[in-house]
């Protein structure tokens, strides 16, 4: 167990997620291009000398935000996965689910992780770990299934030349999956982020919006895809 927090570090704690919620209102508002030290610490009443003791910049609290962001929906990922279901498709198509109903709920937080890049700003290497959450738990049902024998062997080509240099970085995560079937991994992982960022930024509007019917089949075909029939 962790030694109880004193009363300074509970105070602490309790500011850094008024700052956070506080600029969060601010990507709502004026997106995080516009997110802007000063104007924080004007509406928390703070003088702004004050709040640079908890981020010392603006890219420092963006990463923070990014950082939650991230852990946030990996969160959501994470719970649509432990649930028990009757076919692993259930459960691939649950998390697509979790993860659009997460994005849905928070747009803007959304829009700092996956839209437009923020001028200036570099994310470090701390927010890696959380941006993977999401297709760590993909492959969490991917390798659960292989284990259980609901995958039969997948009918793809080997990567070749760069590519396969590519997946290769990325096979010490999935030890024991199939060069073609983590490349197809990829593929869906990045093919639900673009669905996502199609509906939310109204790429939809006049063909596939509502996108409910349109979002839940394309779930079970990626599922497929993947090598979960």
């Amino acid at each position: 167990m962790s030694a109880p927090r004193t009363a300074r570090e509970r105070a602490r704690a309790e500011l850094t997620d008024e700052i956070k919620a506080a600029a969060r209102r601010q990507l709502e508002t004026s997106g995080a291009e516009s997110l802007s030290l000063r104007a924080i610490s004007r509406e928390l009443g703070m003088v702004s000398s004050a709040l640079y003791r908890y981020f010392p910049s603006r890219d420092e609290l963006l990463t923070a935000l990014i950082i939650d962001a991230y852990d946030a929906l990996g969160e959501a990922a994470e719970a649509a996965a432990r649930k028990e279901y009757p076919h692993p498709r259930e459960a691939w198509v649950a998390v697509y689910a979790a993860v659009r109903d997460w994005a849905r709920a928070n747009p803007h937080e959304y829009a700092l992780i996956y839209g437009s890049p923020i001028t200036g700003y570099q994310a470090p290497q701390t927010t890696v770990q959380p941006a993977i959450r999401v297709p760590l738990v993909l492959l969490g049902i991917i390798s659960q299934a292989r284990a259980e024998g609901w995958l039969p062997e997948l009918d793809a080509p080997e990567p070749t030349g760069r590519l396969a240099e590519q997946v290769d970085v990325i096979a010490p995560l999935a030890p024991g999956v199939p060069r073609p079937m983590l490349l197809r991994l990829v593929i869906a992982w990045t093919q639900l982020f673009g669905m996502l960022s199609f509906e939310l930024f109204g790429q939809l509007v006049g063909s596939m919006d509502p996108a409910d019917d349109f979002f839940t089949e394309t779930s079970r075909q990626m599922a497929k895809y993947v090598g979960i029939s």
